[in-house]
C-alpha cells in the first residue's frame, strides 16, 4: 500500500461555469455573424456563404427535437409557400455541396490556436460511433459500435480534439469505411453514396495518422502531445508515426504489452537492455547465411506491464489529483519506470511506462491502467500526470455536440454529408467554446482563483485523505529512496522531505473544466431570411 497519505494536485485553475444574463444575449447574433465571416470566404457561391449561415444557426440553436436538415430548415426559415424548395436547397447544400472541408478547417485550426493555443496543447484521438436503422448510409455496417457497447448497426467516425488549459474542441474527422465496403457486393451502395473512387481502405488507427499528418504539417496549431486510448495505442506503427511527427505521445495499452525494464521494478537495480543480433553462419559454412535480426539469447526477458506494476514497491507510487469532477476529485495512485519498447519482439524505441491505480482497500487488488510514452527521460511524472488526464476532454466534445449541436441527428446518405455536416458542427462547438471564454469574465459568470482554491480545500476531504494545513502537499515517502532517472519515478517526483507541502506547478488537467463549456447557449430569437437563390 502506498506509504503517502497527501495528494499532489495537479489540475490548474478550472475555467468559471457560465452564468448569462439578459444584456449578455444581445449581439450574439451578430457575434455569431461575424464567426460566420471566418469562413465565408472558403465557400465557392454566394448561395453556399448563406446556406452554411443557416446551417450554422440551426445547429446552434434551433429549438427541435432532432436537428436534422428539415426540421432545422422549417423552424428558421418558416413553413409556409416554398418551405419544400428550402429543404431540398439546404439538403443539397450540406449532402452533396461541392465546397472543400479541409479549407474550413485549416481556417478552423487557427482559430483554435488562437482561443485555445498553448505551447504544451494536446492533441486527442479517439472514435464516436453513431447507430443507424438503415443500410444505405456511407460506411453503414455491422461493427463494434461504443454508443451501443455491442455490435450493432452503425456508422464509425474518428475524431481529432485538442485540450490546453485554456478549454478544449475538436479539429478533425473522418469516416471509417469497413473493408466490405470495398467489395463487389457494395459496389451499387458505394456509387449511391457517392463516396469519390480514390477512396483507399484505411484502418482507424491510419485514419487517425493522417489527421495528425494534416495538423502537424500545418504548423497552425501549439501542441506537444498526443493521447490516445488502448484502441489507437495498441498499434505500434501509429505510435512511431505520432514520434514522427515530433509530438510526445501518452497512448493506453493493454495489460499484456510487454516492455523491458530498465531497473528490477522491485529493487531499482540496473538491469540489462535487450540486444539484437543476426545469428552467424555455422563454422562448417553449411546451411542458410542469416539476414534477419533476432532477439539476442543473453536479452533479459520482456515483462508484461501487469506483472511490472505488481512488482513495484509501496515507495514508487504517488497519489495525485488529476481532474475535478461531478462527483467530486478523482484522485489516484501513479508510477512510472524507462523501458523499452517491443516491436514486432524486438527492442524498440525506449519509453515512459505510466502506471495508474485507483485508490481501493487493497492496492493490490486495483485494475491498473498502463500508458506508454515517449517523452524525454528528464520529463517530470506531474506532466505525465496531466496527459494521462487529457483525454476525456474529446468524450465531453462528443457529449456536447450529440446533446447540443445535432452531432448524431443528421439523416444524410452521401459521403460528402456526413463530413459536411461533421464540419459544420466541429465549427459551432468552438464558437460556443470562443463565447465561454470572452463571457467568463463577466459579472456573475467569474470566480476568482483564491476563491477557487478555498472551495477545493472546503472539498479537501471528500476523497478520505488528510491534508496539511500549509496545503495540498506531497506524501510522506522518503524522497530520498526514490530510483535514479534511469529508471523508477520520473525526477520530479523526487524532492527533499524538507521542502514541505507544495501546490501543483500549473501542470493541471484542468485546466480543461470538468463541467461542459457552454451549454445550450441561448441566442435571441430574430428573423432570418432565406438564402439568397
Amino acid at each position: 500500500m502506498a506509504t503517502q497519505v497527501f495528494v499532489d494536485d495537479v489540475t490548474d485553475e478550472l475555467p468559471a461555469p457560465l452564468a448569462l444574463s439578459p444584456r449578455d444575449l444581445v449581439g450574439l447574433a451578430e457575434e455569431l455573424a461575424a464567426y460566420h465571416a471566418h469562413f465565408a470566404p472558403l465557400f465557392r457561391r454566394r448561395e453556399q456563404r448563406a446556406w452554411a449561415a443557416v446551417y450554422l444557426r440551426g445547429l446552434l440553436t434551433a429549438d427541435v427535437p432532432r436537428k436534422n436538415v428539415e426540421a432545422m430548415a422549417l423552424r428558421l426559415l418558416g413553413a409556409g409557400p416554398g418551405a419544400d424548395r428550402r429543404v431540398r436547397a439546404l439538403q443539397q447544400f450540406i449532402g452533396e455541396g461541392a465546397w472543400d472541408d479541409d479549407r474550413l478547417l485549416a481556417a478552423h485550426r487557427r482559430l483554435v490556436d488562437e482561443t485555445l493555443g498553448e505551447d504544451d496543447g494536446v492533441l486527442i484521438i479517439d472514435g464516436s460511433d453513431i447507430p443507424k436503422r438503415g443500410t444505405h448510409s456511407a460506411g453503414v455496417a455491422r461493427q463494434w459500435c461504443g454508443a451501443t457497447g455491442k455490435t450493432d448497426n452503425c456508422q464509425a467516425g474518428v475524431y481529432l480534439g485538442y485540450a490546453s488549459r485554456r478549454g478544449y474542441t475538436l479539429l478533425d474527422r473522418r469516416l471509417y469505411l469497413p473493408k466490405d465496403w470495398f467489395t463487389p457486393e457494395y459496389r451499387d451502395r458505394w456509387h449511391a453514396c457517392a463516396i469519390p473512387a480514390t477512396t483507399t481502405f484505411r484502418t482507424k488507427s491510419q485514419l487517425a495518422a493522417a489527421m495528425v499528418a494534416a495538423a502537424r504539417q500545418a504548423g497552425d496549431l501549439r501542441a506537444r502531445w498526443l493521447a490516445c486510448d488502448e484502441w489507437y495505442g495498441r498499434d505500434p506503427v501509429f505510435l512511431d508515426q505520432v514520434a514522427a511527427s515530433g509530438l510526445w505521445y501518452l497512448a493506453e495499452v493493454a495489460s499484456d504489452t510487454r516492455v523491458w525494464p530498465l531497473v528490477e521494478p522491485a529493487t531499482s537495480a540496473p538491469r540489462a537492455r535487450p540486444r539484437c543480433w543476426v545469428p552467424p553462419r555455422a563454422p562448417s559454412g553449411k546451411g542458410r547465411r542469416r539476414s534477419r535480426a533476432r532477439l539476442h539469447p543473453d536479452s533479459p526477458p520482456p515483462l508484461r506491464v501487469d506483472a511490472l506494476a505488481a512488482q513495484l514497491p509501496p515507495a514508487a507510487w504517488h497519489r495525485y489529483r488529476i481532474l475535478e469532477g461531478s462527483k467530486g476529485p478523482l484522485v489516484a495512485d501513479f508510477a512510472a519506470v524507462r523501458a523499452v519498447a517491443m516491436r514486432d519482439g524486438l527492442p524498440g524505441p525506449e519509453v515512459w511506462v505510466l502506471l495508474r491505480r485507483p485508490l481501493t482497500e487493497v492496492p493490490e487488488a486495483a485494475e491498473v491502467k498502463s500508458y506508454l510514452c515517449n517523452a524525454p527521460a528528464a520529463t517530470p511524472l506531474e506532466a505525465l500526470v496531466r496527459v494521462s488526464g487529457m483525454r476525456w476532454p474529446i468524450e465531453c466534445c462528443f457529449e456536447e455536440g450529440k446533446g447540443e449541436l445535432g452531432l448524431d441527428h443528421y439523416e444524410l446518405r452521401f459521403w460528402h454529408g456526413w463530413h459536411h455536416h461533421m464540419t459544420l458542427v466541429i465549427l459551432a462547438h468552438h464558437f460556443l467554446v470562443r463565447l465561454q471564454r470572452r463571457l467568463g469574465p463577466r459579472e456573475g459568470g467569474h470566480t476568482t482563483p483564491a476563491r477557487q482554491r478555498r472551495a477545493r480545500r472546503g472539498r479537501a476531504h471528500a476523497d478520505g485523505l488528510p491534508r496539511p494545513a500549509g496545503g495540498v502537499g506531497h506524501g510522506d515517502a522518503d524522497p530520498a529512496a526514490a530510483p535514479e532517472p534511469g529508471g523508477g519515478a520520473p525526477a520530479a517526483a523526487r524532492r527533499p522531505a524538507a521542502a514541505g507541502p507544495r501546490r501543483g506547478r500549473g501542470a493541471g488537467a484542468a485546466a480543461v473544466p470538468a463541467a461542459a463549456q457552454g451549454r445550450r447557449l441561448p441566442l435571441p430569437p430574430q428573423t432570418y431570411p432565406p438564402p439568397a437563390r
